[in-house]
């Protein structure tokens, strides 16, 4: 191919290989713009087209971005510029196996869901889902479609068995979408898509398992966890159902991925993971005081604990007897997520939970915004196998522009998704930064 550094073998070279495949709807203009975010991150961008792209975009605009012809067929594919049909590249190569042989990645963007069905099956009747089914380079997909469509369970069951080949899905976001409906399935920002074209690169490349597994490195990270307890007398206390086991999840997640490690807990029956500084606290005033004497250290917080809403105004300094009813007179405790995103230094992530009966996400985005978080992790307590002491749990990690589910799982691996959020923010941060 024209460009090319060479046909039919993985690119070695410094210059990584990336083919963006184009499927057929409103958001294929934007694979323009992929197009020019991989290159400035140093990428040679080939483009793949379905027949039902060319109605949106014409293979012209990818061949004069690229510098390389741009695929449209199986049997010459070469959109307006090519005369041969016979399916065989420059060098004389079968060209749907050297360009799958070729590309170090393949990145699919927009993917319709016809697209990703004929993924997750395994047909192949064109050039970009027969390159799929052959190449062996990392594969990531875009979605981008109506709401009904990208909620219905045929798409997502179609999204879990391409994950569970390891397919790296980047989440389309929330909003206004060209169907006039509102809801999940704009596709995701071109920063993010091309920041995980970048990621699965150096994964591929062996640049670093190590570097891969070490992603947090850099941060310090401050989690609470556990339920605060409020005393109302000397052995009695207003506590809740919290068993900390998310909130130590985390902590170990992020110890293991590189970060340093600061867990403030409440009384829990867990053993603190290794290598992390622990603080022991009971009720929700040491937790904010030692959230906010180590606050200066951090760089994310995540605020995972069950931390009472209202404590005793005056705890009695006697054990009060049954003799009758019984009062209590009880004041809010302070916000300890609002109070650190009042006083955190700047760049420093604030990550909120929210434990609700319901999945209310406009309700979980408002106390998001009132705490001034980040983002918020919004779980359904009233779910007996996900909720309070359970190992498993499920989750939405909300910001102000997207609501991502996280499929249920164990503790570990949710946590392991909600770092994968949080390394998403601070990359959207540090790209924001450099504009």
């Amino acid at each position: 191919m024209a460009g090319a550094t060479k046909s039919g073998a993985r690119n070695n070279g410094a210059t990584p290989w990336v083919t963006v495949g184009v499927c057929g709807g409103v958001a294929a203009y934007k694979a323009a713009e992929l197009v020019r975010a991989l290159q400035k991150l140093g990428a040679d961008v080939h483009v793949v087209m379905t027949r039902a792209a060319e109605e949106f975009v014409r293979p012209l605009t990818f061949s004069s971005l690229t510098g390389h012809r741009t695929i449209t067929s199986m049997w010459g594919g070469w959109g307006e510029q090519n005369s041969s049909p016979s399916g065989l590249d420059d060098q004389g190569m079968i060209q749907h196996i050297s360009e799958a042989e070729g590309a170090d990645a393949l990145v699919i963007a927009p993917a319709t869901a016809h697209a990703i069905a004929k993924l997750a099956h395994g047909l192949a009747d064109d050039f970009l889902s027969t390159m799929a089914l052959a190449t062996t380079a990392p594969v990531i997909v875009a979605p981008a479609m109506n709401v009904n469509m990208w909620n219905h369970a045929a798409t997502q069951a179609n999204v879990t068995v391409l994950r569970g080949r390891g397919v790296r899905i980047v989440e389309p976001g929330s909003g206004y979408l060209a169907c006039g409906m509102t809801g999940a399935g704009r596709l995701a920002s071109i920063d993010a898509i091309a920041q995980a074209v970048m990621l699965a690169l150096a994964d591929a490349a062996g640049e670093a398992t190590q570097a891969a597994a070490q992603d947090l490195a850099c941060e310090t990270v401050l989690v609470t966890a556990g339920g605060t307890r409020e005393a109302i007398d000397p052995v009695r206390f207003l506590g809740n159902r919290s068993s900390g086991k998310m909130g130590y999840a985390l902590a170990e997640a992020a110890r293991a991925r590189g970060a340093e490690v600061i867990l403030v807990s409440a009384p829990t029956a867990l053993q603190p993971p290794a290598g992390c500084e622990f603080v022991s606290v009971t009720s929700a005033e040491q937790m904010r005081i030692a959230v906010m004497q180590h606050l200066a250290q951090a760089t994310v917080v995540i605020g995972a604990a069950a931390v009472a809403d209202f404590r005793m105004a005056k705890a009695s300094e006697q054990k009060l007897r049954r003799n009758g009813a019984l009062h209590l007179d009880l004041e809010p405790t302070e916000d300890i997520i609002r109070a650190v995103a009042a006083a955190k230094r700047a760049g420093t992530l604030v990550i909120a939970f929210a434990a609700e009966m319901n999945a209310d996400v406009e309700h979980a985005r408002e106390k998001m915004r009132s705490k001034c978080a980040d983002a918020i992790v919004l779980n359904d307590v009233s779910r007996a196998e996900i909720g309070f002491d359970s190992e498993r749990n499920a989750a939405t990690f909300i910001t102000a522009k997207r609501a991502t589910e996280i499929a249920e799982g164990s503790k570990r691996e949710v946590a392991e998704h909600i770092l994968d959020k949080v390394l998403g923010l601070r990359v959207a941060a540090t790209v924001a930064t450099k504009r």
